[in-house]
Order: structure tokens, then C-alpha cells, then sequence
């Protein structure tokens, strides 16, 4: 793909008045925002030379049938449960109209942009292109400028409203980066060191204390979590997984976190020895690199192949390394800007022929950053990937019901405000674990567990309560008293998270060191890999994968799930959501029971 430049203008004009559809047509606003959310503020108009990696959606219109086989394919009640589609028939119900292909290939065209400076997907659904901001102005009829980040002090082009030829309207979902915002941060709480994280209850370093599944747990494992707490914790102590069966976990990476490889094996001495040599495979996704110098070891990556990598050996692994640009810099003026990450990964793994059996992510935003648009798109593409058989695992957020502050320095100090030109005070929820077709996954602590006071906790502002959780939903509100958080929240929202586990003290190796860390990254993995542990045992029955979770958790996968009742997810001002029996907006269901979860699913189709 060729880059545009502003010399190309004159041709693209010439073009332009050849095709008549779109000579002189009027634009019209396609999406637009109050201003840039809280935290960002308008530094500078954009250099006109600066080169933006423009996403274009295409709609999808059998994206219902799609969302139908989905439904159908992961209720364990259903007759064609189990029966998951292929890449070649997911991109059959994701394919655009061939009439919005040519009038989208015709507009680029009117601004000089032929075939070969055009990147396809696979399904035919995104458009990307390359082009300078000053091209990109025009063909948007918008102003792009660098915007700041008032805590971080990184900057990125963006603008705040952006429109298209009414034509378009019909034949285009989305344009990105345009409105986007959302930085999709790591969720490690800007890395829990060992005197930040939560206290663990004073307990005895020997002997033993009951865990959750009523069997007998190192007492250790109220003060540090590793490996073997976690088999004893959830009950997995004597599984053992297989190599050759085809089951294959998949762990994601973004924003330059590398996994290294000297600190895995380090792990595995001190954790797995049985895996100490063993590897996993590495897959480069939009120019990452595999840097493996100690100093560019990243936290959050270790963490979560450790972990996940360590839970399920000999299972194969794959890590999943999305590249991004480094912010960008203003006063350098840096040549190109990064898009967010999910629309890279997903246009990737979409395109694959075969897929890991459940894949776990660690990273998301505040939702109200991400434009209800490119959310939807987003998560219909987690969809995708439910009904190809993938469980698709995201942690739920270290901010429990917004920032994770109760109580501020100073009153009104709190960051839960609305980005809808009101400022009002509303609860946070986070991207993608709002998304009604991933499985959610907060944090516990402690043993007895429980609920971590940082799991992300509460209720989508953009995405509609799915069916499967109404029942679980309906009853915890009723368990409010009338006018609990009114205004705060969308009690009629998707709710999550949807299950947990232990996200605290967590003994990662980090540049040779050995550290604790927590967060529910932490937890993410850790679900993950005891569902790669399910999913093992239905393949060595001869059934197939899982899949998209959530309809088996909520119909009956709950009941081999151990219910935590205590604790709370405070933030914006309050004290947050109660655990309580039965689901709740902190630690969903709860954390996995694995010799119950096997009973239930090798009895499925």
C-alpha cells in the first residue's frame, strides 16, 4: 500500500469531476462528540503532513444471522449446540453489500486512491488506508488537532466530529481515528507492587487452611499466589493436560508489552518445572517486534503467559503481540499516529483458518471513551469469534465502579463524569468487558475469598442487558434498596463481571526479579486457563471446544462455580456494589470449582 500525499490533490480533483455521484454532494455529519473526554485537552492544530492509518467499516447486514447461530451454537440446550461455523462461513455473514464495496471504492477513488493503496480484510469489511492529515481533512470535511493528555502527557491526532457525502451514510459504519479516545491501558493497576497491593489476612506461612472446593490449601496462598494455589484454589491439582490434542490457549499483547522469555523460564523453574525449556508460539500482528532485552520486559506480558502459560502445560500457547506506534510527539512531529489496537488484532485472527480454543486480554478503557459505533463494531467482532468456537476472556477493570476512589483528597475530585456535554456524575464502565459476547472477569482476594475492592463492576451504558443474564441481573437489583445509586448507573445495561478469581500478590518474574503484583489481569489469565483446561477434557472425550461461555455459565455452569458473598468495588464517591449470594456486579458468579466445571461440561454435547 502507497502512501498519499497532499501532491496527489490535483489528481484526485481531476478524478473527482469524472464520478459524478459524489461531484458536489453534499457532506453530512456522520459522528461527532461533546468535546474530548475528561483528561484530554486541544493542544495544537494537527501538521497537515502528519500521516494517519485510517480504519473504515463496512457494514455488516448478516450480522443478525450471524448473532442467531451464535445464540444456537453456545446454549448447551439447544440442538445445535457445539455446532460452530467456519472462517469461510463467518465471512459469508460479515461481508458487505457488493453494491457498498463499489461506492466506497468509488469515493476513495475520487480522492486518488486506486486498489493498490487500499488493505482489504479478509471478510472484505475494513477498508484501511494511509494518508496525510490534510487529505484526510478533506475527505472528512473535518479539522484534525493534537490533543493532550493532561496526567500522562501523551498526545494523539484527533478530532472531534468528522461527516461524509450523504451517499456514504448508508455504506460506511464507522472512520477511525477520528473520535476515538480511549487509551486501552493494561489493567495491572499501574502495577501492583508488593507494598501497594491489597492486605492479605494475617495467616501462617506453613501448614494449611481450607480452600474454596472445601480440600486443603498451603496457607502461603493467603499471602502469595502462584501456580499451585491457583490448582489447589480451583481445585484442578491433579489434571493434567495434553499436548497433541489440538487445545491451544491464546494470550494477547498490546502497546509494546513483550513477553521475555528469560524471566518465563525463570518462572517455570521456580513454579513448573516440568515446562522449564518448553515455549509458545509468536505471532506478530501490525509490525510488533519480539524484543527480548530485559529492559523492554514488559509486566503486564509476563504476567499473563506465566500464568496462563504455566497453569495449562503442556497445552500450546500463543502470544498474540499487536504493535501500536509510540505516542505521539507533538514537537517532533512523528510521522504516522497509532489506531487503537482491537481492530488490528481482530482483523487478524478473523483471517486465520484455525484459532486458539479461548484467548484471554487484559487491557480496556473507559467505555464512554470509545464511540458507541466503533464499541458495537468491536464487539460484534468478539461475536464473530464465539460462534468459530473461541472463548473470548477480558478482565474486567481495576477502577471498580469508576476510578476506584471512595474517598478523594478533595470533594468533587472524583473522574465519573458523563462525556456527553453535561458533566454529570455517572458510574465507569470498561470496554470491551461491557461487550455482551465476551466473558468478563473480576477479582477476588484472600482465603476465604473475597471480592477484590478494585474489581471493575457495573452496568453497559451502551449495550442492552443480553437474555442470558436476566434472571441472575433482575434478582441482585432486587436486592437494592429503592433509589441505590440512582442516576449512577443503567440498571437495564449488559452487567458484568461475569465470574473471577483471586487478582492479588500474584509472584510474576519481572527482569530477573521476583515480584508481586495484582490486578484483575491477573485474573483474566487465570480464568482463561481453566477453561483451556475444559476445553482439553471435552477434546480428549471427542466433543468440541467450548466457545462463547456465557449462555453455560448463567443457564447452569454457575452452580459449579463457589459464590463469594463479601466485599465490595468502591469508587466516584461511594462505596461501589455489594458480593452477595448469587450473581453481583463484582465478582459475577464467582471463582471455578475445575473438578465440578469437568463433571458439568464432559455431560454436554
Amino acid at each position: 500500500m502507497k502512501l498519499i500525499t497532499l501532491l496527489s490533490l490535483p489528481f484526485a480533483a481531476a478524478l473527482a469531476g469524472a464520478l459524478v455521484p459524489f461531484k458536489g454532494c453534499q457532506h453530512k455529519v456522520k459522528e461527532s462528540i461533546h468535546g474530548a473526554p475528561h483528561g484530554w485537552y486541544k493542544h495544537a492544530p494537527a501538521p497537515k503532513h502528519h500521516v494517519l492509518e485510517l480504519k473504515i467499516a463496512l457494514p455488516q447486514p448478516k450480522f443478525p444471522e450471524l448473532e442467531l447461530h451464535l445464540w444456537e451454537v453456545s446454549d448447551p440446550t439447544h440442538s445445535h449446540y457445539g455446532a460452530h461455523l467456519s472462517k469461510q462461513e463467518t465471512e459469508a455473514l460479515m461481508a458487505p453489500h457488493p453494491e457498498t464495496l463499489d461506492v466506497v471504492s468509488e469515493w476513495l477513488a475520487s480522492h486518488g486512491l486506486t486498489e493498490e493503496d487500499l488493505i482489504r480484510s479478509s471478510a472484505n469489511d475494513w477498508v484501511t488506508i494511509r494518508v496525510p492529515v490534510g487529505l484526510a481533512e478533506e475527505m472528512l470535511d473535518t479539522t484534525y488537532h493534537v490533543y493532550k493528555h493532561a496526567k500522562t502527557g501523551e498526545s494523539i491526532v484527533r478530532t472531534t466530529r468528522y461527516s461524509l457525502p450523504e451517499i456514504l451514510h448508508e455504506h460506511v459504519d464507522l472512520i477511525q481515528p477520528t473520535t476515538m479516545f480511549a487509551r486501552f491501558k493494561a489493567f495491572k493497576s499501574t502495577l501492583l507492587w508488593t507494598n501497594q497491593v491489597q492486605p492479605a489476612v494475617l495467616s501462617p506461612s506453613v501448614g494449611t487452611i481450607t480452600g474454596p472446593a472445601g480440600n486443603q490449601v498451603d496457607a502461603s496462598c493467603n499471602n502469595t499466589i502462584t501456580v499451585s494455589c491457583l490448582r489447589q484454589l480451583y481445585n484442578a491439582v491433579n489434571y493434567n493436560t495434553s499436548a497433541t490434542n489440538g487445545n491451544n490457549l491464546g494470550i494477547t499483547g498490546y502497546l509494546e508489552e513483550y513477553a521475555n522469555n528469560m524471566d518465563l523460564q525463570q518462572f517455570y523453574q521456580s513454579q513448573n518445572p516440568s515446562a522449564y525449556g518448553s515455549n509458545y508460539t509468536f505471532v506478530s500482528i501490525n509490525g510488533s517486534k519480539d524484543n527480548q532485552s530485559y529492559t523492554s520486559a514488559g509486566v503486564e506480558a509476563n504476567l499473563d503467559t506465566q500464568f496462563g502459560f504455566g497453569l495449562t502445560w503442556p497445552t500450546n500457547g500463543t502470544f498474540y503481540s499487536t504493535g501500536g506506534e509510540p505516542p505521539f510527539d507533538p514537537d517532533l512531529l512523528t510521522e504516522r499516529d497509532s489506531n487503537e489496537p482491537y481492530s488490528y488484532w481482530l482483523e487478524y485472527v478473523l483471517s486465520q483458518d484455525t484459532l486458539p480454543q479461548s484467548i484471554s486480554t487484559s487491557y480496556g478503557d473507559d467505555e464512554q471513551t470509545v464511540p458507541r459505533s466503533y464499541a458495537t463494531r468491536v464487539c460484534n467482532g468478539m461475536a464473530v469469534l464465539g460462534v468459530r468456537g473461541v472463548s473470548v476472556i477480558f478482565s474486567s477493570g481495576d477502577g471498580g465502579v469508576g476510578d476506584g476512589d471512595v474517598y478523594p483528597a478533595e470533594p468533587l475530585m472524583h473522574q465519573c463524569y458523563s462525556n456527553d456535554g453535561r458533566n454529570t456524575t455517572k458510574f465507569l464502565p470498561i470496554f470491551p468487558a461491557s461487550c455482551p459476547y465476551v466473558t468478563s472477569v473480576g477479582g477476588t482476594v484472600n482465603v476465604p475469598e473475597i471480592a477484590a475492592n478494585f474489581s471493575g463492576g457495573g452496568f453497559s451504558n451502551y449495550f442492552p442487558r443480553p437474555s442470558y443474564q436476566n434472571a441472575a441481573v433482575s434478582a441482585y437489583l432486587a436486592t437494592l434498596a429503592p433509589g441505590t445509586y440512582e442516576g449512577l448507573y443503567n440498571s437495564t445495561g449488559r452487567a458484568y463481571p461475569d465470574v473471577s478469581t483471586q487478582a492479588s500478590n500474584f509472584e510474576v518474574i519481572y527482569q530477573g526479579q521476583t515480584e508481586l503484583v495484582g490486578g484483575t489481569s491477573c485474573a483474566a489469565p487465570t480464568f482463561t486457563a481453566f477453561v483451556s483446561m475444559l476445553n482439553d477434557a471435552r477434546i480428549n472425550a471427542g466433543k468440541c471446544a467450548l466457545g462463547f461461555l456465557n449462555p453455560f455459565l448463567y443457564s447452569i455452569g454457575h452452580m459449579a462455580l463457589n459464590d463469594i458473598t463479601e466485599g465490595n468495588n468502591p469508587g466516584c464517591q461511594t462505596e461501589g456494589f455489594n458480593a452477595t449470594i448469587g450473581w453481583d456486579p463484582v465478582t459475577g458468579y464467582g471463582t471455578p470449582n475445575f473438578e465440578k466445571l469437568k463433571v458439568l461440561v464432559l455431560a454436554m454435547p
